[in-house]
């Protein structure tokens, strides 16, 4: 029966090796450089262990003329090389650190880049599993945390493994015996080394697991800084942070104590060797089997043989990160997609705007339940469609299917007669401009807020947006009118961004609209102000409106009534008035609550 580590040890170096398996295929169109580096690496490599032959030769030839006369013009030969040797060795250690520089922040700066790509094809449930600041972690801490491991780790791997087998070569040509001295004091620092290893790097996986997870609640805690003051939960914040960031502590400190180890170590072993190689070699000198040059040129040899050891050590710590973070990169980079529409050449001109909801199912892809059961609807061109309900009725959902940000279970959604399945999203997000409660503003001009994503828009455009939504006044009272960053120091009350957004949906003029509460944070007289303004707007156009305020849509061509995913009435205000019904219900409770 295996020990009660065995299994997890195995695993754990499984995925370390199959983690730095991706990063080279990862970096292999970065190979030509690595390869030159490695080659720069073995050339300084060989010219530093050259070095102790030629001191060797000449410590010999100074023992022995101090008897029959130094040879001063082979000295100053001897010297000239080993200076050569040292500098060209130092130009190519230059050279190997400058590409190994490169290379690892090219990868860097890929890796970045296809994360950023890879959000724009991941569906919307996969942001659902995962807070903001775990994503933002892998971004930004993950992806650095690569860098300078591969950096460091790498070229302190090439250089101390090229140093070690090169010191081995060099001593068997010397004496075996010396050199079978120091193999045998090595293999107790590898054994270590291997040890330790085994014990650290789940450890490190946890590090870079449990610093995502404190990302995430920062970048919670300070979105909704106002709700936390508002319902004093200072305290409970408090505690989540001190609980994670002590698993983070906790984590850290095991994964930095157990590999902080391997240094300590490596420099004992090496310390031990070389304390054995002097007093074997100073009997093998003692019994006349050895010239004193060549200790003092193997005193050297065991210095490179050992010293690799602390630096492989070293090495061996950030790979480990290196593999910890990786493991979270590539997680995030080969999850699933939304599916490939690169074949779809189906598109949409001279939209009219007649929407059909065929028999729609829907539910959501972490969850068993059905929240869209038997959905079916008809919006004509230039029709206002509100969709109302109780809350948790499918109301949103519904809208976010017209929109595909979630892929149907069953049924279809046509515009135009033709399915949205059959378009690319891009071309169905084309024919919606959508204002939404929550708004959304981008540090920038005023200007660019406005314009965000559209083309050649004129000045006039803008302005008599801004002035139809109420918002041309405030704007000029600003700093710098539309070209004013928005930023900490300007300071937007809810209803102004809200107005905003919608100015930026009336810029966009598309074919139909999607209004999901779209003047909840406006004053009363704004918001007639705004519905006058968007009334202009939807003429003519397909409209679709969820509104929670009954009152705000009583002049729509159509009116759903949702409850649990499925549609109870429709017909116009009046008529679903006089029917008595569930919408009478909810009206009439709005009604009384005022």
């Amino acid at each position: 029966m295996p020990g009660p580590h065995g299994p997890k040890n195995f695993e754990r170096s499984r995925d370390f090796t199959g983690t730095w398996k991706k990063l080279l295929r990862y970096s292999s169109r970065y190979w030509p450089a690595l390869l030159i580096a490695l080659l720069a690496a073995l050339a300084g490599t060989v010219l530093t262990l050259l070095g102790p032959d030629k001191l060797s030769d000449l410590t010999n030839l100074i023992v022995e003329g101090m008897l029959t006369g130094i040879d001063m013009s082979a000295v100053a030969r001897i010297g000239i090389t080993l200076i050569v040797f040292y500098l060209v060795s130092l130009l190519l250690t230059i050279t190997q650190n400058a590409i190994m520089v490169t290379v690892t922040q090219n990868v860097t700066r890929r890796m970045r880049s296809d994360i950023s790509r890879k959000i724009n094809r991941l569906p919307m449930w996969y942001f659902n599993r995962h807070s903001t600041g775990d994503i933002l972690s892998r971004v930004t801490n993950d992806a650095d945390t690569i860098g300078v491991s591969l950096h460091t780790g790498a070229a302190t791997l090439v250089t101390a493994v090229t140093l070690m087998l090169g010191s081995l070569v060099m001593m068997l040509r010397h004496n075996w015996v010396l050199t079978l001295t120091a193999v045998v004091a090595t293999l107790l620092g590898f054994s270590l080394m291997f040890f330790i290893m085994g014990r650290s790097q789940k450890y490190f996986a946890r590090q870079q697991r449990h610093l995502g997870e404190l990302n995430g609640h920062i970048e919670e805690i300070y979105t909704g800084h106002t709700v936390v003051k508002a319902y004093n939960g200072e305290k409970a914040a408090r505690q989540t942070f001190v609980r994670m960031n002590e698993a983070l502590r906790s984590s850290g400190f095991r994964a930095q104590s157990l590999s902080g180890m391997m240094m300590p170590l490596m420099s004992f072993v090496g310390n031990l060797g070389y304390v054995a190689v002097c007093v074997v070699g100073a009997l093998l000198i003692l019994g006349g089997h050895m010239q004193f040059g060549t200790i003092v040129a193997f005193m050297l040899y065991i210095r490179y043989f050992t010293q690799p050891l602390s630096q492989i050590a070293q090495a061996m710590q950030h790979m480990q990160s290196a593999a910890a973070a990786g493991e979270r990169v590539f997680e995030f980079l080969e999850a699933e997609e939304l599916s490939d529409e690169s074949g779809k050449q189906q598109s949409l001109e001279n939209v009219r705007g007649k929407v059909e909801f065929d028999h729609v199912r829907f539910g959501y892809e972490d969850s068993d339940r059905t929240v869209i059961h038997d959905f079916s609807a008809l919006a004509k061109p230039g029709q206002k469609i509100a969709i109302v309900g109780p809350t948790g009725a499918g109301k949103t959902t519904m809208v976010n299917l017209l929109m595909r940000f979630h892929e149907l279970q069953g049924g279809q959604i046509r515009i135009d007669g033709v399915p949205t399945e059959d378009l690319t999203r891009e071309a169905v997000h084309d024919q919606f401009c959508m204002v939404l409660q929550d708004t959304w503003l981008f540090e920038g001009t005023v200007r660019e807020n406005l314009v965000y994503c559209e083309k050649n828009v004129s000045d006039e455009t803008m302005i008599r947006a801004c002035k139809a939504v109420g918002l041309h006044h405030f704007i000029r009272t600003l700093p710098k009118g539309y070209d004013t960053v928005l930023n900490d120091r300007v300071n937007l009350s809810q209803g102004q961004k809200q107005q905003l957004t919608i100015a930026r949906a009336m810029i966009a003029d598309r074919p139909m609209l999607i209004l999901d509460e779209a003047t909840s944070s406006v004053d009363t007289r704004t918001e007639l102000k705004i519905q006058r303004a968007m009334d202009a707007l939807m003429k003519d156009r397909t409209s679709f409106v969820i509104a929670h305020r009954l009152s705000t849509i009583r002049d729509a061509d159509l009116i759903l009534v949702m409850r649990d995913g499925d549609i109870v009435e429709s017909g116009t205000h009046e008529a679903l008035l006089e029917k008595g019904g569930f919408y009478a219900e909810l009206y009439n409770s709005q009604f009384e609550e005022t």
